[in-house]
């Protein structure tokens, strides 16, 4: 039986605070958030689920400002708590979509694909749809291991909704075991690529801190040295970008939520459009946080040989690249 061995990955399926009606989320509004309404205040601090449906939580009263429920037309000020509870999923049917997936790999245990932009890889509050577990319904049919449940059929680990890359994924439980050993152990190769702010004078370097929630704001995480648990990123310059931008690539020695936006902004190279964990407004208006998950290694479930797939850099990454050469 798989002991949560595919929670310890990136972007790995923490364990929440159990609720009667769903998950709760608390955040405090910042000085430079102050004054806008409680539906785009909520669009800001939570890019995984969609303006309508936090319009919808304000209606049903889920939606809370220093513990008062509030109407959608409520201007948020400094220094106040807001609180919003994201129901669970009731008797949920997951239907299977045709859409179109960049197949890097498939057989029959696993299927590595390169995830795009924008895309949530299974469902979850305000996205029952166009998710890579629809996608994969379609394409796979009944293949896909079922030790993640009806929600997240052959997900062993995911990836941002706005991080693009390889992913892999696995058809049958045995696959699913084999794969999620090797996470638990971090003996998997997973090098990413990201543009961060700030040049770098050395080549090299290893951030070595713990990660764990954010003591305040419930959707972030933070490094925390009490609750965190250890996370290692080791990044190397591939090149400077004009006078203040940088491109690097990062390997993960573990793998914790958020651990390489969460660790460069540790040391003042934040991602370039990452607007949770860097600079609250994106100059280059991005679809989030410039960071591509290119290269995945690990051992076959069946041959036991080592396979390593490379995902090519998505043209927005590429182009931006070119445009800060100049900066």
């Amino acid at each position: 039986m798989l002991q949560n061995n595919e929670l310890e990955w990136n972007e790995e399926l923490d364990e929440q605070e159990e609720k009667e009606i769903g998950e709760k989320k608390t955040a405090i509004v910042t000085e430079e958030q102050a004054g806008v309404r409680i539906d785009k205040y909520l669009t800001a601090i939570e890019n995984e689920i969609s303006r309508s449906y936090l319009q919808k939580l304000i209606g049903d009263q889920l939606v809370t400002v220093n513990g008062k429920a509030i109407k959608a037309n409520y201007k948020v000020s400094a220094g106040e708590q807001v609180s919003y509870i994201v129901p669970y999923p009731v008797d949920l049917n997951v239907e299977p979509e045709d859409i179109p997936l960049d197949i890097l790999y498939e057989d029959n245990d696993i299927i590595v694909v390169n995830k795009p932009k924008g895309m949530v890889v299974h469902p979850a509050a305000g996205h029952y749809s166009g998710t890579l577990v629809n996608a994969l319904m379609y394409h796979c049919k009944d293949n896909l291991s079922g030790i993640n449940g009806v929600m997240r059929p052959g997900i062993v680990h995911r990836i941002d909704m706005n991080t693009t890359g390889v992913l892999v994924v696995c058809k049958n439980d045995k696959a699913h075991q084999f794969v999620a050993d090797q996470l638990k152990v971090h003996s998997i190769t997973r090098r990413y690529e990201a543009i961060v702010y700030q040049t770098f004078k050395e080549e090299n370097g290893t951030v070595d801190a713990p990660i764990g929630r954010h003591p305040i704001d419930r959707k972030k995480m933070a490094i925390n040295h009490k609750n965190g648990k250890r996370a290692v990123t080791h990044y190397r310059v591939i090149e400077n970008l004009g006078r203040s931008f940088a491109r690097i690539e990062c390997s993960l020695e573990t793998g914790r939520t958020h651990q390489i936006r969460v660790h460069m902004a540790s040391l003042n190279h934040p991602l370039v459009g990452d607007t949770v964990y860097g600079r609250e407004k994106d100059p280059f208006h991005l679809e989030g946080q410039a960071l591509h998950a290119k290269v995945l290694g690990f051992i076959h479930p069946t041959t036991k040989e080592y396979m390593e797939f490379s995902a090519p850099l998505p043209a927005y990454f590429t182009e931006l690249t070119e445009k800060l050469k100049n900066k």
